[in-house]
């Protein structure tokens, strides 16, 4: 078999002429050609495309480097200060009431174990303060959580209620809605079946169309929070008096947009089925399904538009109540929960919280301490880069030697 020889491409102007095997010069048409497409595809002679635009290099020197460290913990640290020292004035407790079905029966009380409350307030006046009590009624299932407020809470004052171990953010969980059908359209079944609702769409005993579908709608938070009850009001003419908070304003700007009374007939959809369970109540229960006059209608419960935006971490907590007129007084107060809501099938706990808010949100120091924290870390290195300096100097280069600093070809 005879050798291959492999054909040489040519890739410039120097490889179109190639040497015969007699030692001249043979030329081949071909590579001409390709030499031809070959130079086509060359970029314009611009500026831009052969990249000869004008740039700026800085040259870091430690004139230049160290001052910049410097400048960086100068303005950073006020800046981080500022920010956890107003995150600190937001006054804020937590009690998790997971377990309150393990407490005495009403009227009788019995402490919170301390690892189920968290109390922090920047001006705590500890001679106003009880721990927190907690009573459970088996008929009404009902949690009767006693708790004290130690100093009066300035407007705006909030009630949160807090999940742990509750991946909202699922992909699957995520998608699991209908957009269309929560704005009031009658979605077809043929649409809704094997859909992003799915395994939620379509009721397997009546073959109707689960409204809403999906498993964010199924799963809506329902336990419900009375007012705190202010209990023994010092100098007040009656014994207990009623913090009023509002279930109205707790959505995101733009959020009703998104929900619309529905088109349905109601002999043609069923609720999701935690609705119609056992632990089904408040706005969310259903048990005998929907009739005319009585469906679900989303865009007037604020709590199920909370709850449709879903939250990114397994921990989060939901807006449930606020008062942005009146603060809240110091005392001692009532708070009765109707116990509906489900986690321990997913190892999760449940809690309320209460807090106030001050320009920069709410009470959250990490922002203010990782301004802190570069600040330092920019103060620490710039005195070891300047120990280092002084120490061991290092002879720099002759900045006029480099390539763009050379006069060209005409002195300039």
């Amino acid at each position: 078999m005879a050798p291959f020889r492999r054909k040489v491409r040519a890739t410039d102007a120097g490889d179109v002429t190639r040497k015969g095997p007699d030692g001249g010069d043979s030329s081949d048409n071909g590579d001409v050609s390709g030499l031809k497409k070959f130079t086509q595809r060359k970029p314009a002679n611009t500026a831009f495309k052969q990249q000869r635009l004008k740039a700026w290099q800085p040259i870091l020197t430690p004139r230049t480097v160290l001052p910049t460290f410097f400048l960086i913990g100068l303005v950073f640290a006020p800046i981080g200060a500022v920010l956890y020292y107003f995150s600190q004035q937001v006054n804020e407790f937590t009690i998790d009431y997971t377990d309150c079905r393990t407490a005495p029966a009403s009227p009788q009380q019995q402490q919170i174990p301390t690892s189920k409350y968290d109390y922090q307030l920047h001006d705590k006046n500890t001679s106003n303060y009880q721990p927190p009590t907690w009573s459970w009624d088996e008929a009404a299932r009902t949690c009767d959580l006693y708790f004290s407020v130690p100093a009066q809470l300035d407007a705006s004052v909030f009630l949160y209620y807090k999940l742990t171990n509750y991946y909202q953010n699922h992909r699957r969980y995520v998608k699991s809605f209908d957009s269309d059908q929560l704005l009031g359209k009658a979605v077809s079944r043929s649409t809704i079946d094997g859909g992003e609702c799915k395994p939620l769409d379509i009721d397997d005993a009546s073959g109707k169309i689960i409204y809403p579908c999906g498993l964010i709608a199924n799963s809506v938070f329902n336990d419900t929070f009375a007012d705190p009850v202010l209990l023994n009001v010092a100098g007040g003419d009656s014994q207990n008096q009623t913090y009023v908070m509002s279930e109205r304003g707790i959505v995101w700007p733009g959020e009703r947009d998104k929900y619309k009374p529905t088109s349905y007939s109601a002999n043609d959809i069923v609720p999701p089925p935690f609705w119609t369970g056992a632990g089904a109540g408040g706005a969310f229960g259903f048990p005998q399904g929907y009739s005319n006059g009585t469906i679900f209608d989303p865009s007037d419960n604020e709590h199920f538009m909370v709850w449709m935006r879903t939250a990114g971490l397994p921990t989060f907590r939901k807006l449930y109540k606020r008062n942005d007129a009146e603060p809240m007084p110091a005392g001692r107060y009532l708070l009765r929960v109707t116990d509906n809501y489900p986690v321990a099938m997913f190892k999760g706990t449940k809690s309320v919280v209460f807090s106030t808010v001050s320009w920069v949100g709410g009470r959250n120091p990490f922002l203010g301490l990782a301004y802190i924290a570069v600040a330092a870390l920019s103060v620490l290195l710039g005195l070891i880069f300047t120990a280092r300096h002084l120490i061991r100097p290092r002879k720099l280069g002759d900045m006029s030697f480099l390539s763009w600093n050379q006069p060209d070809s005409h002195g300039r």
